[in-house]
């Protein structure tokens, strides 16, 4: 009996000790978790999931913070892809500042996880879920500190906007695209500030903190093969399946040339001064005019590097064939293509049917791409997002950056809003987990991007 009491007592002292050590959480963070995990844990995927519940709930957390219900709108295209419009009244010095994030997440199944990826997991470190990283902590980030703003009674010099918004990634109904069109009254704004940007860690270094002031532009085009197929004990040549695989080879084999411009060069100039050895030479000599061949080569091989450098088109789904005992009578593939600013679909796809070499196969866009212009580098942001990055992490650089994905900054973007991708929320460059398995985000990172950001806003707004 004495045993037990002592391995009790042990017990409960290693406890109370690993509690102790924990870091203590202000109200503010404690908060900012609570949001974050009662968003993860609402299932917005677009198959089986609803924004409109998200949505709610924020809309009932700025509500009971003192939000009057006229500042709050839940609204939206389908009863199941709403999103919510917020405003923190402010002056009218300047117009205002908008705060956007998406509600909506890419599909998790269950059992290609290591943990239900609806359930906020804190572990070794680590927030795990779908949507921890892309983009729910940024909405929960906002929610929080429009709440810490409200209860400080801050008084911004104009009106700061939140909308947190539907399909981004992916499907019919686009929150922002339906905002602008719909609704453009409440969120017209001077500013815009978004996700696409976020700092880079490798070796647990902070290496600098990215702002995306442009992106590429995201399509798709089907490659479709048909065939009059035939019995499978009569095979021959002409295969729909053989024809697409080889033309598969010859697009794995081209590369569409190196190209730079103005945010990229950036990029590259001054990533060169955080690197070292070769590739701080290889991102030099890129800069050349023409870029260095053989810089450009090592450097594409960082997919990274290579996604900034140029114009990528992969192939992303398969289908072929319509019997196991009969020769296809067609094959199907989706390419999906990230595409330079300043080239059109049509020239993408005049360079894949030269690519592919085989006139059987027919190129479809199969849906309409939405390129934008770039945002201006203005310095009215650029200098507070430098001068903070600089007070949080010390010695680590601001630096502009294209996004090689797609964001919803290019609606407000062709609206003639800037809008730029900035967090504070900094990522294992070598191990980005958004859309796959087992997504994650550091719990510190996750904290610091939630100050980082109430200090941006305050910087925008006062």
């Amino acid at each position: 009996m004495r045993h037990v009491r002592i391995s009790f007592v042990v017990v409960a002292f290693l406890a109370l000790s690993a509690r102790a050590e924990e870091p203590r959480l202000s109200a503010d963070q404690r908060l900012a978790r609570d949001i974050y995990k009662e968003l993860i844990e609402i299932n917005t995927t677009h198959s089986t999931g609803s924004t409109t519940k998200a949505a709610a709930a924020m809309a009932k957390r700025l509500a009971a913070a003192g939000f009057p219900a006229k500042d709050l709108h839940l609204l939206g295209p389908t009863p199941s892809k709403q999103g919510l419009v917020a405003r923190l009244r402010g002056g009218h010095d300047h117009a205002p500042l908008l705060l956007l994030a998406h509600l909506d997440v890419v599909e998790a199944k269950r059992e290609d996880w290591s943990m239900d990826p609806f359930t906020l997991i804190e572990q070794d470190g680590y927030f795990y879920g779908r949507g921890t990283l892309d983009d729910k902590a940024m909405a929960a980030i906002y929610v929080a500190n429009l709440v810490r703003m409200k209860h400080e009674g801050l008084k911004p010099n104009r009106n700061i906007i939140l909308a947190l918004t539907a399909d981004e990634e992916g499907g019919p109904d686009n929150g922002v695209a339906w905002l602008l069109a719909h609704h453009r009254d409440l969120v017209d704004a001077a500013l815009v500030i978004n996700e696409g940007g976020g700092g880079r860690i490798r070796n647990g270094k902070y290496l600098s903190n990215g702002v995306q002031a442009g992106e590429k532009t995201y399509t798709n085009f089907l490659l479709e093969v048909r065939n009059k197929g035939g019995h499978s004990s009569l095979p021959t040549k002409d295969n729909a399946i053989y024809r697409l695989a080889a033309a598969l080879d010859r697009l794995a084999q081209y590369e569409f040339p190196i190209e730079l411009n103005e945010i990229t060069r950036i990029y590259f100039a001054r990533s060169a001064a955080l690197e070292d050895g070769q590739i701080a030479a290889d991102m030099t000599a890129v800069l050349q005019d023409p870029p260095d061949p053989a810089a450009a080569a090592r450097l594409a091989q960082t997919p990274t590097f290579n996604a900034l450098l140029r114009t990528t088109c992969v192939p992303t789904r398969l289908d072929g064939g319509h019997a196991d005992n009969a020769l296809p009578q067609s094959a199907r593939a989706n390419i999906n293509c990230r595409i330079m600013p300043g080239h059109g679909t049509d020239e993408i796809r005049a360079t894949l049917v030269q690519v592919l070499a085989d006139e059987q196969i027919s190129v479809t866009e199969t849906e309409p791409a939405t390129a934008a212009p770039a945002s201006p580098l203005d310095a009215a942001l650029l200098q507070p997002v430098e001068r903070i990055t600089e007070e949080m992490w010390p010695g680590t650089p601001a630096i502009p950056t294209m996004s090689t994905g797609a964001s919803d900054s290019r609606y407000f973007r062709n609206a003639g809003i800037p809008a730029y991708g900035v967090s504070g929320i900094f990522v294992d460059m070598d191990d980005i987990r958004a859309h796959g398995k087992d997504e994650r985000l550091g719990v510190k990172q996750f904290f610091e991007g939630q100050e980082f950001l109430y200090r941006l806003v305050l910087a925008l707004t006062t």
